[in-house]
């Protein structure tokens, strides 16, 4: 297979931002000057340790120590090789690559494939929406208010009823077979290949990138002896566990506003996202889930002391109140408060919308109630509270709901409410509380506790993890800036200041800072590499001097270059940075000075050892005045 030019991968990467692809998928937020952080995408935690330098290119997780640049974040969310990772970061900013020996561009496979198949597909039934055979696709969207407009925004489009449609268009434009069988386009029986969705409406699964994954789709014929929804089935692009509708749209929303609103079908996002509930989203195919919960919380930016709200809206069925009672299973995992939003006549978002206008699905969200509320409710409802038997087991399964209420401030009036709804003294119902309490705060086994989190205690570039007991490190044990003595400050701030800011400070004063050994092998590492690179204005030369330091301290040459560097501004950091080298020549001299007037002191005044020794301490003297006035 061909390669891609060296030159060619370092444009690239120079003319992308960081930020913008990270934050595709991750609520980023300022961190100080050049810095901006977030929930780690690698790892579950509750407060943000995930940090981007769009100046630099990079990104460090400082929880689970997952780190690299633009090709290996996007390659380890899309799963893809690196020269897909390449291609389609320059398709995205309209780059022409160029191949070794002057090579065409190679026929890609895989992964990249499979998107370009699914953009295909997504354009194809676009634009049979428009045919006369689908009249009753466009009948259908209408009846449920939604306007060519809306078809158009949300990408609906018609899936033919004939056998091949899509395949044959597909194939027309080079695609295989085995490409459309493994994305799931077509299907294969005893009488060949056929195309999977016929004679339906088809909504375009995006992920949070915009990329087209899969696709939902609705029955529209009497005689489709077919399951009235069907999906795309599970492909090395689409994971059902992981995907939810409308993301692609809803992201900004939900990033601005902290709110996101989970509805349960294609049309209530639709609707909701038209009515102005423009961070409505749904799950495909499958009930809303852990790892829906994880993707979520990353774009929302979830973390705890946030003023996050995730609203459910289900129907008020038997399937709607199961659905609700999983969902709060899950509630926990959420720093963000969670409410349930049940409209009145057992409408859902979209039959709301459709009889009483846009403002009320805007009314519906806003008039939501916690979900340990809702929850409480139906558990209450299955029981026959007019006998003391049926008043007692509700009581035993209520309580539970109430202790685990996350707001302390609410426990109390929520046990008096509960009280009033059982119709018992709040002096009986009280205890129950406090039990269930208590139960809930037994110790965790060890498979609970800290789930999804990394030990503090333990590798992994974890901040807290313990400082290294000798000069230098296992070839396991990663050293972390968390690990390094607080004597060691002044070094770690300098080379930060080095790193991150290279470009803008005096380059006499770094070379100069740079051949002073750091009294740390961690550091001293990563000052040999910096050292390395002569030009620091060229773009990628970060990477270059974290490439060139040698493990286990790459890691910590990582964190130096992501971690927030103390600074207001991009002047004060520059004038920050100076600073610290200055003091490291300080500090250099005033060592050099003291260890030659130890020496000088154990000779006899006078000599011509004392004497020349004399000379070379003025001489130092005299420097560390100049240094002092370049101040």
């Amino acid at each position: 297979m061909a390669r891609i030019r060296q030159t060619d991968i370092e444009e690239v990467k120079a003319r992308i931002n960081i930020g913008d692809i990270v934050g595709e998928r991750v609520a980023l937020k300022t961190a100080g000057v050049g810095s901006l952080k977030g929930l780690c995408p690698f790892h579950d935690e509750r407060s943000p340790s995930f940090h981007v330098r769009p100046q630099v290119g990079y990104y460090h997780c400082f929880g689970c120590g997952e780190s690299g640049d633009v090709y290996s974040f996007l390659r380890a969310m899309d799963h893809l090789s690196f020269t897909e990772a390449v291609e389609r970061l320059a398709a995205r900013i309209g780059y022409q690559l160029h191949y070794e020996d002057g090579a065409a561009a190679p026929e890609t496979s895989g992964r990249s494939r499979l998107y370009a198949a699914h953009t295909a597909a997504a354009e194809f039934y676009r634009s049979q929406l428009s045919s006369p055979d689908a009249q009753a696709a466009r009948q259908f969207l209408g009846e449920r208010g939604f306007d060519a407009g809306a078809a158009a925004h949300f990408g609906v489009g018609y899936a033919p009823q004939g056998w091949s449609a899509l395949r044959d268009a597909l194939r027309s434009q080079g695609f295989t077979d085995e490409e459309l069988l493994t994305g799931g386009l077509v299907s294969k029986g005893q009488r060949g290949v056929y195309d999977r969705f016929r004679g339906r409406v088809v909504w375009p699964i995006r992920d949070v990138a915009g990329q087209t994954i899969g696709f939902g789709a609705r029955r529209l014929y009497d005689d489709d002896q077919g399951p009235k929804y069907l999906n795309t089935p599970e492909s090395p692009i689409y994971k059902k566990a992981q995907v939810l509708y409308g993301l692609d749209l809803a992201k900004k929303s939900i990033s601005r506003e902290h709110r996101v609103v989970v509805v349960e079908g294609y049309t209530d996002v639709m609707a909701c996202h038209l009515a102005g509930v423009t961070g409505a989203i749904a799950s495909c195919g499958t009930a809303f889930g852990s790892d829906h919960i994880t993707v979520l919380r990353r774009v929302m930016g979830d973390s705890e002391g946030s003023s996050g709200e995730v609203v459910f809206t289900f129907d008020p069925d038997a399937a709607g109140q199961k659905a609700a009672l999983r969902a709060f299973g899950d509630e926990k995992r959420f720093a963000a408060q969670t409410y349930v939003a049940v409209a009145p006549d057992g409408y859902d978002p979209c039959d709301l919308r459709l009889n009483r206008g846009d403002a009320a699905v805007r009314a519906l969200v806003e008039a939501k109630a916690p979900m340990f509320e809702f929850v409480m409710d139906q558990r209450l409802s299955t029981f026959d509270l007019s006998t003391v038997e049926g008043r007692i087991g509700a009581l035993r399964a209520a309580a539970p709901i109430v202790a685990d209420i996350r707001d302390a401030a609410l426990r109390p009036g929520y046990t008096r409410v509960l009280a009033g709804k059982l119709g018992l003294d709040l002096a009986e119902v009280q205890p129950e509380v406090e039990r269930a309490a208590r139960r809930s705060a037994a110790p965790a086994g060890p498979a609970e506790r800290g789930r999804g989190e990394t030990s503090p205690t333990t590798g992994g570039g974890v901040p807290g993890g313990g400082a290294p007991s000798t000069d230098s490190a296992p070839a396991s044990v990663r050293v972390t800036l968390a690990s390094l003595p607080p004597a060691l400050e002044l070094e770690k701030r300098a080379l930060m200041g080095v790193l991150q800011y290279g470009h803008l400070l005096d380059k006499q004063a770094v070379d100069i800072a740079l051949g002073l050994p750091m009294p740390h092998p961690a550091l001293e590492a990563v000052r040999q590499a910096v050292s390395m690179q002569s030009d620091m204005t060229r773009p990628g030369w970060t990477s270059a001097a974290v490439d060139a330091t040698r493990e286990p301290y790459r890691t910590l040459a990582i964190e130096l270059l992501t971690a927030d560097f103390p600074a207001g501004t991009e002047r004060i950091a520059q004038t920050t940075a100076m600073e610290s080298l200055r003091k490291l020549r300080q500090r250099a001299l005033e060592r050099e000075k003291a260890e030659l007037r130890s020496a000088q002191q154990r000779l006899e005044p006078g000599s011509p050892d004392f004497r020349s020794i004399g000379v070379a301490i003025r001489d130092l003297d005299l420097r560390l005045r100049q240094l002092m006035e370049a101040e």
